[in-house]
């Protein structure tokens, strides 16, 4: 069996992801543990070391013998992230930089890096965003999704080492904190609380399910080489409103749907459409996703 070392691997997605690739390899699992350890199927193929990603020595040592590494450790949510730019910052740009060298030392052959799709920011695309098109990312946390991918661009020219990048669309499921917005609108749906909508819910996201993230980093571990960056992405959007009324529904609650001004320190997140196109995926490895939204919200109900 292989080795594979998976950086903030005890978050909502890293633990399903460990949890998934320890069925056949040995992972070891990197994180702070400041949200705690979200894995729960712990068995003889996981190992698990409180620590930080900034912290060059360890991430060298426990890479040793990897055959790839999955970089998915960050400064999540971003009511936290507003409030803790510079430290968004470092976590990114020096956590990158310390898997890289340690890929590099270690002549490991694969990095997978978890970006964002905040890096398209708050330009406003007619239809499902391509990877390609002109983008314009705008907070802290997209500004530096969008660094660590260039620099992989040019760590791969001149290691060799592959190097993908995976943009991220609105990953949800079960096992996410209420810090996201499906979990949040599921708690106060359930306690027939206000479901309180930033703005007039008029903005759409594209919703991943886990399992579907979860099955397109596995495939870009066994299938995808030199250097890519990726959609990964339902291609289908939905409205804030259309998500809380779904939601209020699933519940059968008696809560009340509504609008509350955008908190200044969140104003630079909002975006009024966002949704993939991961055309440039399934044509490199067959991917389409399986769960539609209606079926992922069926499955943590």
């Amino acid at each position: 069996m292989k080795k594979i070392l998976v950086t903030g691997g005890a978050g909502f997605i890293g633990s399903q992801l460990v949890e998934h690739l320890s069925k056949k390899n040995y992972v070891t699992v990197i994180d702070n543990l400041s949200q705690g350890n979200k894995i729960k199927n712990i068995n003889k193929n996981i190992k698990i070391i409180k620590g930080d990603v900034r912290d060059n020595k360890l991430i060298d040592y426990h890479s040793r013998n990897c055959s790839s590494i999955f970089h998915l450790a960050a400064v999540l949510g971003v009511d936290v992230v507003s409030k803790k730019n510079v430290e968004t910052m470092e976590c990114e740009f020096e956590g990158l930089k310390n898997v890289c060298n340690a890929a590099k030392k270690n002549k490991i052959k694969k990095i997978i890096y978890s970006s964002s799709s905040g890096v398209y920011g708050k330009l406003n695309y007619k239809g499902n965003v391509k990877e390609d098109v002109v983008i314009s990312p705008v907070s802290a946390y997209a500004i530096a999704k969008r660094s660590c991918e260039i620099y992989l661009k040019y760590f791969y020219l001149e290691n060799k080492i592959d190097s993908i990048a995976v943009r991220l669309f609105n990953v949800y499921g079960p096992g996410q904190d209420t810090r996201m917005v499906i979990p949040r609108f599921i708690q106060q749906a359930k306690n027939d609380k206000p479901i309180t909508i930033y703005g007039y819910g008029k903005q759409t996201r594209d919703f991943t399910y886990i399992d579907d993230c979860v099955r397109v980093f596995d495939l870009i571990n066994k299938k995808i080489n030199g250097f890519k960056i990726l959609n990964s992405s339902r291609g289908q959007d939905f409205s804030v409103n259309e998500l809380a009324k779904v939601i209020k529904k699933k519940f059968t609650s008696k809560s009340k749907i509504i609008h509350i001004k955008v908190p200044n320190n969140l104003e630079e997140f909002q975006v009024m459409k966002r949704s993939g196109n991961s055309s440039k995926l399934r044509n490199l490895i067959g991917y389409k996703p399986h769960t539609n939204l209606m079926d992922g919200l069926k499955k943590i109900v």
